[in-house]
């Protein structure tokens, strides 16, 4: 093995594995056309202020995952963990406020976070995001969930289940807060330490916790839908409605908060029904106080994040064949070094027509290079020698019934596109 190896958390992309991520890439590129979601890119680093005020910084992305640093400059920066607050970011720097509401944006991009490695998360992972930016309805928090599982069913996962809750807003969560503390206060030696310390800072997320000692207790909670007010209770409502309207089935399920301390009313995650919380494939929400805490003006929104590992490996999982790749049009075998450069000019112009082409190596046999074509998965081999050479001809041998024809050198992309 070399001395020096890919970081731990992180892994090579390699040729055989990238039919899967274009599988995947393409159907939610598809998506967002229909529903007209543009897309954009934002720096893979950004202040860790916008982290800290967003996110929350008393959450374990904050706390225990953001890979930190300060640049020449002194500034502290943060590789990005998440892509919803970079986006915001944007929404307010580029004054897209001014734009029709909402504004509806994309991206699929690599995220970092320093976390223990698990199947289908890595410390560099990448994950496709919608967000739609500057409308409260309930609609667009289900548009977004349409989104989410329609890529599911396109793509054929299977065994899915949409958990669906509300968390209230700034108006009726403090005093769920309130109550929930109650519940906890003597239960305190019971759970975890990282609870004791949610107890203090953050007990939304007490709902949350993953460790099998803090389940009991939070079976016992009560349920926040109690105590949610008259809008978050009709916001709710509403998006059910919508669901129960698209024929999307989901589940209630009042212990699901989410991870980020920027969401309010409507939250969701999809996960594979055999497993637990670390598997879930994709979830989101609405966050509409996240603008206003990086200086925004009041602004609603919604989106979700879906793990592209994540997707790949629960379609490996069900046994999903492997993606077509891309079929290798013609391979030009060159049986001469007189050829080479005639060759070469050949596969340029088959190139130039629209159709893929490789060039064989005139150092090995035409054997060798037939094998090397089919390996390849050619559909044609254009052999050129001595013989062609001096008669302007190539010969096009169709390589899955071993067929074969004399073209004219120049007449060979005429001759591929008539065989399309």
């Amino acid at each position: 093995m070399p001395d020096i190896q890919a970081p731990r958390g992180t892994q090579d992309i390699l040729p055989e594995e990238q039919p899967w991520w274009d599988y995947v890439r393409t159907a939610a590129e598809r998506l967002c056309r229909e529903f007209r979601y543009e897309q954009i890119d934002t720096p893979a680093f950004e202040d860790v202020a916008l982290f800290k005020r967003t996110v929350g910084g008393e959450t374990d992305i904050v706390q225990k995952e953001m890979y930190v640093f300060e640049d020449r400059g002194g500034q502290e920066l943060a590789l990005r963990p998440e892509a919803t607050a970079p986006v915001c970011r944007a929404y307010i720097e580029h004054g897209m406020h001014n734009q029709p509401q909402p504004v509806r944006l994309y991206s699929i991009t690599p995220m970092f976070r320093y976390d223990r490695p698990q199947a289908g998360r890595y410390r560099q992972f990448h994950q496709f995001n919608v967000e739609a930016i500057g409308d409260e309805s309930a609609s667009v928090d289900a548009e977004t969930i349409e989104i989410l599982w329609r890529l599911y069913e396109e793509l054929g996962l299977t065994g899915l289940t949409l958990n669906l809750n509300s968390i209230g807003d700034a108006e009726c969560r403090p005093r769920y807060l309130e109550v929930l503390r109650d519940y906890y206060r003597d239960k305190l030696d019971r759970v975890c330490p990282d609870c004791r310390g949610r107890f203090e800072h953050n007990p939304l997320r007490l709902l949350d916790c993953k460790d099998a000692r803090c389940q009991g207790v939070i079976a016992g909670a009560p349920a926040l839908a109690d105590y949610l007010c008259d809008a978050c209770a009709q916001h709710f409502a509403d998006v059910k409605a919508y669901m129960d309207a698209l024929g999307i089935p989901y589940v209630e399920n009042p212990r699901l908060v989410r991870g980020l301390d920027y969401y309010t009313r409507t939250v969701y995650e999809v996960q594979p029904l055999e497993e637990g919380g670390q598997s879930t494939v994709g979830g989101g929400g609405r966050y509409d106080g996240l603008i206003e805490m990086i200086g925004g003006r009041p602004t609603p929104g919604v989106g979700f994040a879906t793990g592209i590992e994540r997707i790949i490996l629960n379609l490996k999982r069900q046994g999903m064949p492997l993606p077509d790749r891309s079929k290798l049009d013609v391979f030009v075998v060159c049986q001469s070094p007189a050829a080479r450069v005639s060759a070469f000019k050949l596969a340029s112009d088959v190139r130039r027509s629209g159709f893929s082409a490789v060039v064989g190596s005139a150092d090995r046999s035409l054997k060798a290079q037939l094998r090397h074509a089919d390996s390849l998965g050619a559909s044609y081999a254009a052999i050129l020698g001595e013989r062609e050479l001096a008669a302007g001809e190539v010969t096009l041998k169709r390589l899955n019934d071993g067929s074969q024809e004399t073209v004219a050198l120049d007449g060979l992309p005429q001759r591929l596109s008539g065989g399309r």
